[in-house]
């Protein structure tokens, strides 16, 4: 799947079926979490919208509704930087921590990292500071490596 400019773009994709369908939670949450499943890149709430007008969902609200609660959840991530969502592909419920991304200000490729390391020096720093996060996400922007060629 691609990002998708419009909402012509947006009409040829159906969610796709696979675990999502196990998992607890609203119907719309399903179908937000499919969609993001599927995409190769971080989407915005009215990218997914265009994405599933077919399938029943005709507000915004629906969309960030069911965004927060798979965020709550630690499936998705708000990268804040570009106001998109992205899957994580971390999910180990038992060690979901802080989140760091790279994006790539040219072609926007966006990798998801994890590194215990800067976990424990995030929370380090924030115990000084005697502050305690209720979330942690870290984007690095720069040229990825095909685009850092050219």
């Amino acid at each position: 799947m691609m990002l998708y400019h419009n909402e012509a773009d947006a009409s040829m994709v159906k969610p796709a079926r696979h675990e999502t369908e196990d998992r607890k939670g609203s119907r719309n949450s399903r179908l937000v979490l499919d969609v993001l499943a599927r995409s190769e890149r971080p989407m915005t709430a009215y990218q997914v919208l265009a994405v599933l007008r077919g399938h029943g969902l005709k507000a915004p609200l629906q969309v960030y509704r069911a965004l927060d609660q798979l965020i709550h959840e630690g499936l998705v991530h708000k990268i804040e930087s570009l106001s998109a969502f992205a899957l994580c592909t971390h999910c180990d419920a038992s060690s979901h921590g802080g989140a760091a991304f790279t994006i790539c200000v040219k072609c926007g490729q966006t990798q998801e990292i994890h590194d215990t390391a800067l976990e424990r020096l995030l929370a380090k720093l924030a115990r000084k500071q005697k502050f305690r996060p209720t979330s942690t996400t870290v984007e690095l922007s720069g040229l990825c490596e095909a685009c850092s060629h050219e």
